[in-house]
């Protein structure tokens, strides 16, 4: 058995030389020929390549498909990429489509600052909000402006719409703004067309109370209303907004200033009147009479008496 084995082993080795041998030849030959430049061999060429090229399309599928693949797949590559760009030029378009809302609403809100009819004889000082108190028992915010600017307690704040509240707090740069809604807020009000007056009580609540009303069946839900003026706390004729009533059967006020978002705030210069302290004699006073010359000679007979 061994030397089966090494017999044909000593078969092997010189056949694959040969074979080696003979394709390196036919392909040199190959090689030889498809370089010759002369016509007959030009046309032998051509009958080679006419006679087993289409034979041969079988063998090409394959490399065909693969070319195919490679090239599907590297168009596939340019839409993923063109995808994600288009997934990040939408993203910062909807960036781009906030801002611009919000820089729309600013501007209406402004327009209507600039636009609210107010009594010439008011002056007045524009604020930024800053910040808001965040509490569900305090109802505030805070502007820039404060007593470097003039402002004082008490004054009246105002958006684009209508009345806000007013300035409880004063520092030297920045105020404090009590809202409307806030549950220490009161403000004597008039309602038009009836021409009730009442009390607008703040009660932390998108719609403060309507409360202290002369004649409640008089009341209708839109009539407006606004500050009378009574007391000296506001200005007569600002704008709070409209009678609504709610499943209670209470009067409610639904205001005409957005305090979900304020931003600038119109600090009213209100120089009141001068109050007047002095009852100014309004009592007629007692009229004095004075006393009875004495004669003279009754000085005479008390001297004499002495």
């Amino acid at each position: 058995m061994a030397k089966d084995r090494s017999n044909s082993s000593d078969y092997t080795g010189p056949l694959k030389r040969l074979v080696f041998g003979l394709v390196l030849i036919g392909l040199l030959g190959l090689f030889l020929v498809w370089r010759i430049d002369s016509p007959r061999v030009e046309q032998f060429r051509a009958q080679v390549v006419d006679t087993v090229v289409p034979n041969f399309e079988w063998a090409m599928a394959p490399v065909n498909g693969m070319v195919n693949l490679l090239r599907d797949y590297h168009s596939y590559q340019r839409i993923y990429q063109q995808n994600q760009e288009l997934r990040r030029e939408l993203q910062q378009m909807r960036a781009w489509k906030e801002a611009a809302l919000q820089l729309e609403q600013e501007n209406a809100r402004l327009l209507d600052l600039n636009n609210v009819q107010l009594d010439p004889r008011l002056t007045y000082v524009t604020g930024v909000v800053m910040t808001d108190s965040g509490s569900p028992f305090r109802q505030s915010v805070v502007i820039n402006v404060g007593a470097r600017d003039g402002i004082v307690d008490g004054w009246a704040a105002m958006d684009g719409l209508g009345l806000v509240g007013r300035i409880s707090g004063v520092g030297q740069r920045t105020s404090r703004v009590v809202l409307l809604t806030d549950s220490a807020s009161r403000v004597p009000v008039i309602i038009q067309p009836s021409g009730q007056k009442a009390l607008v009580i703040g009660d932390n609540s998108a719609a403060p109370l309507l409360d202290f009303i002369e004649a409640p069946d008089r009341l209708r839900p839109g009539d407006r209303v606004l500050t009378s003026g009574d007391g000296g706390v506001f200005p007569p004729g600002l704008a709070i907004g409209q009678v609504l009533q709610d499943r209670g059967g209470r009067f409610r006020i639904r205001l005409a200033a957005d305090h979900e978002r304020l931003e600038f705030l119109r600090v009213l210069r209100d120089y009141a009147n001068e109050p007047i302290t002095d009852p100014g004699r309004l009592i007629a006073p007692r009229v004095l009479i004075p006393e009875a010359a004495e004669e003279p000679g009754t000085e005479a007979a008390e001297a004499s008496n002495g």
